[in-house]
Parts: C-alpha cells; structure tokens; sequence
C-alpha cells in the first residue's frame, strides 16, 4: 500500500529546489509546487500520480499562453 501525502501545509519537494518566484499552488489541492517556468507543472507530485497512472508516464502540461 501507498504512503499518504503529507499535509497540504508541507509543499511539494519540487517546490524546495526551485527559485521562489517559480512556486505556485498545485491545481488540484493548492500544496506549494514548482509551477512555473522550465520543469514546473499545474500538479504536485502526488496529484499527478493518478493522472500519469490512467495516461502514462509521457503525459505532461503543455501550455497554451501564447
């Protein structure tokens, strides 16, 4: 069985390696995430777990801002 996440008060390990104007909410339940800029993604870790379980390791966020 799985280990539960952290608390959403603990961010995401992405969010400790990255430059603090890169950190966002994640999408889904608002935990500190390396969001922006190269490498970021709308998702923490462990709520992009389950979407990359249904579509694959390859998925990823691909913005559409022009």
């Amino acid at each position: 069985m799985a280990t539960p996440p952290p608390p959403i008060s603990e961010p995401d390990p992405s969010a400790l390696v990255c430059p603090g104007d890169k950190i966002g909410p994640c999408a889904v339940c608002q935990r500190k995430t390396h969001k922006y800029g190269n490498g970021g993604s709308p998702l923490c870790q462990w709520c992009m777990a389950p979407v990359q379980e249904k579509w694959g390791p390859g998925v990823r966020h691909t913005s559409t801002r022009s």
